[in-house]
């Protein structure tokens, strides 16, 4: 019996009454929000009539930005979900994964049924950021939306327009993309580049690799082998079957793999997993590994046919023409023959990382000694002001060694993903060929027509002609509770003199909802019909097909249709819809990527099949990144410019010597090591302590952080050393100030071993609460109160994990 034969209510019935149904259809209910899951044997209640009621089975996927997307089934009775369960489909074994949630995904019955979420469409009618809003009809919304398009495309130009960087609706193949559809179709927008996530990252990719984020398999790790990993931690982040944590833990257990990880934090992949915690300072990662070179080069361990086999930069030899002749090899920065004269030794970098000289001896014999051995990075490292140089430091540790291109190496990129390559809803051509880097959006707000491609990496154009003045928010928290310095962030957007029009589409009244002109109340993916492929793991391939749980609820309506309404005021409504509606996209899209793949010799179901099955998933092949490059570097050359693995860029040392830099900023063709601002040295007798932020298994960034029943069991705490917390005075469970020049929050300390002297750790994505009218004081316990808004040196990003403070008990 199939789990859709188990109920009196056929799906497909429950689909075609609901998912199809009208949209604003008048609400239901939201009774039974907090009950208890049923019985397992259980298949209904009793109804008045003293009958049993039967449960109906939907499948639907979590939908948030934690990197998985796990499987959801919801047991829904008169339009209200029961109790939710997760995929149960296939073996349980350890290496037969299930797209299992976390207690994040099997929370979302609160979540979607809470009763604050947002119902009715809402104008301000206060100051911006007052949260001050009075209820209107979609008539007024909708005309008020297009007519404001209208006016300031008008007035200021095209670059005007823009639809802000979001994440909260990160899984599933329509996401914002109607809203670019839109503004493609009128005139196009402001477009942007990289991510709040791995900008950093990203970049080194490509001035290294030629572009990429991703490496090695977990999967091709072998028997007994070393792994190293830096600031990566897949426990805590990438929770879930639809993640990395089953595919590292199923290798750990069958390989028993030697893990080491390098983190300020003992994080959950170490402490509940087992393996080594080599604690070190934020923002040091680049030191160690100079450090880490030196030990490789000096002893004669690196691998120098493959260096000047595969790379460019790493002696004199292997340099571009433009470099010779001037001490400016990676090997010559190492061993101190380099313009600073400063030989990376262990001891010099022992100094700078905390970590004991001996250690770092070791580790680099170690390395050298495993063969292979898998090194590896999170996002960790790379979110800092020196996030760039630092990533690209960690990737030339694999190059030295030799260690690439084989199974159970790695590139020094973060863990590997397979993809089934599914489409997305197209948004057409943008007439705007101006892209900013994600993270300037502010100073194109402020300085819109004096940012250039040499001051703010600017793509696409020389220079911005207009300044920010129309932004749509669809479904982010990133106008200001997961961007660097609220305040500072508040006092941009509450003047509207600047930005002249905002429209957020939400699920709930977040921060950054509070700073819109119009609100429009979202249906979540579960509330809609959607695909989604897993999320970024090795072990599986996977499709999630989604109905919707019930009917559309109060005057609560899906982006697409929003769009399409919108797109008929602004005289493009066929263009927009094409006929279409959401499920005819998504069948399109699903068609496409079935066909594609089935050229490839993949077998996937079509798609009534896969909404019978309610999940599809597959064993892919591991992936061994740059195994094709390194059996036959010509006929497979990399995307960089010499088509090799560029140690030495000449694409960087151009940046170097052309673009407008502060004087604590550098852009450097090698990846050396450089504190970056706002680092350790930073610390002063008033600010004596780094302050850095971390993913925490309660929330996704900000979605589900108002869920209290996640809270109660996952406590969002700031994490003391015994050390700080004793010469302060603070003990476990206190409430203490946590501040610097950029403001103050309000927080429990748990004071704890497991992070390193002088850091305080706050797991980031609580939601903003302080009165922005008074004194500003964060209770909410949001640690971008506290991080400084200024974009790195070369990806323009985002440095929250670079920044000082101080704590005392409140």
């Amino acid at each position: 019996m199939t789990n859709h034969e188990k109920t009196s209510v056929s799906r497909r019935t429950f689909v075609k009454g609901s998912a199809l149904a009208g949209l604003g259809a008048a609400a239901m209910g939201t009774a039974s929000l907090f009950g208890c899951a049923p019985a397992a044997e259980s298949t209904g209640e009793l109804a008045d009539t003293g009958e049993a009621v039967a449960d109906t089975i939907v499948w639907t996927h979590c939908a948030v930005n934690c990197g998985s997307c796990c499987a959801l089934q919801c047991h829904v009775q008169d339009g209200e979900i029961k109790y939710v369960e997760s995929d149960n489909t296939g073996s349980a074994e350890l290496g037969e994964p299930q797209l299992r949630a976390c207690l994040r995904g099997r929370s979302i019955r609160r979540w979607l049924q809470s009763p604050d979420r947002l119902n009715k469409p809402l104008k301000r009618v206060g100051k911006r950021g007052e949260g001050k809003f009075e209820e209107i009809s979609w008539e007024e919304a909708l005309d008020t939306i297009a007519s404001e398009m209208k006016r300031i495309r008008e007035t200021y130009g095209d670059e005007a327009m823009t639809s802000h960087y979001s994440s909260g609706v990160c899984q599933g193949q329509v996401q914002a993309n109607p809203v670019k559809r839109l503004l493609n179709l009128t005139g196009g927008f402001l477009n942007y580049y990289g991510s709040y996530s791995s900008a950093h990252i990203s970049a080194a990719g490509t001035y290294t690799y030629g572009g990429g984020t991703y490496g090695s398999s977990f999967l091709t790790i072998q028997p007994g082998q070393l792994v190293v990993l830096f600031g990566d931690s897949p426990a805590d982040t990438r929770m879930g079957g639809g993640g990395h944590t089953h595919d590292f833990a199923y290798i750990r257990e069958t390989t028993d793999c030697r893990v080491i990880t390098i983190d300020p934090r003992m994080t959950d992949t170490t402490c509940g997993q087992g393996g080594e915690w080599i604690p070190i300072r934020p923002g040091t990662d680049g030191a160690l590994c100079a450090a880490l070179a030196y030990e490789i080069i000096n002893n004669g361990w690196a691998d120098e046919e493959f260096l000047h086999t595969y790379c460019v930069g790493y002696d004199e030899e292997t340099l571009p023409e433009s470099a010779k002749g001037k001490n400016a090899s990676y090997k010559d920065y190492i061993l101190g023959t380099g313009p600073d004269a400063t030989p990376k030794t262990p001891a010099w970098a022992a100094a700078i990382t905390l970590i004991p000289e001996q250690r770092i001896i070791d580790l680099a014999r170690e390395m050298h000694e495993s063969d292979p051995v898998y090194i590896g990075q999170g996002y960790g490292p790379q979110r800092r002001a020196n996030g760039e140089i630092t990533a690209r430091a960690i990737m030339v540790l694999p190059q030295l060694l030799g260690q690439i291109g084989k199974p159970g190496m790695n590139d020094g990129r973060r863990e590997g993903c397979a993809s089934v390559g599914l489409g997305m809803l197209p948004t057409g051509e943008n007439p705007v060929t101006t892209n900013i880097p994600t993270f300037e959006w502010p100073n194109a707000i402020l300085h819109g027509e004096e940012l250039t491609a040499l001051n703010a990496g600017v793509q696409g154009a020389d220079k911005m002609s207009s300044s920010i003045k129309f932004i749509w928010n669809y479904a982010g928290n990133c106008l200001t509770n997961q961007h660097s310095d609220i305040n500072l962030t508040h006092d941009i957007l509450a003047d509207e003199s600047l930005v002249e029009f905002i429209v957020t589409s939400e699920v709930f009244m977040t921060d950054s909802a509070k700073y819109s002109d119009i609100i429009i109340p979202d249906l979540t993916s579960q509330e809609q019909i959607s695909i989604s492929s897993d999320g970024y793991s090795d072990n599986m391939i996977a499709v999630i097909f989604g109905a919707p749980v019930y009917e559309p609820k109060f005057e609560r309506r899906g982006i697409y249709e929003v769009c399409a309404d919108l797109a008929e005021r602004l005289g493009v409504g066929d263009e927009f819809t094409e006929g279409k509606t959401r499920e005819d996209w998504l069948r399109e899209i699903y068609d496409e990527t079935r066909t594609a793949n089935a050229e490839k010799g993949m077998d996937m179901p079509t798609w009534d099949e896969g909404y019978a099955m309610g999940v599809w998933k597959m064993k892919p092949e591991p992936i061994v990144k740059l195994a094709d490059f390194v059996e036959d570097p010509v006929a497979n050359a990399l995307p960089t410019p010499s088509g090799k693995i560029e140690i030495y860029s000449e694409t960087l040392a151009g940046f170097e010597a052309t673009w407008e830099l502060a004087e604590d900023e550098v852009v450097t063709a090698l990846p050396i090591y450089d504190p970056g601002f706002l680092g350790y040295e930073a610390c002063t007798e008033e600010y004596p302590l780094q302050i850095t932020g971390f993913h925490y298994k309660a929330h996704t960034h900000s979605s589900y952080a108002n869920n209290e029943v996640i809270q109660t069991a996952a406590q969002h705490v700031a994490w003391v050393n015994p050390v700080d917390a004793e010469a302060r005075g603070i003990k476990d469970g206190d409430t203490i100030r946590v501040f610097n020049d950029c403001g103050e929050i309000r927080i429990e300390a748990k004071v704890t071993p497991r992070v390193i002297p002088g850091n305080v750790s706050i797991p980031q994505g609580m939601w903003h609460d302080a009165d922005m009218a008074g004194d500003r004081v964060d209770h909410g316990g949001c640690i971008n109160t506290l991080t400084k808004y200024r974009p790195t040196p070369l990806a323009k990003a985002n440095p929250q994990h670079s920044n000082i403070g101080q704590i005392a008990k409140a």
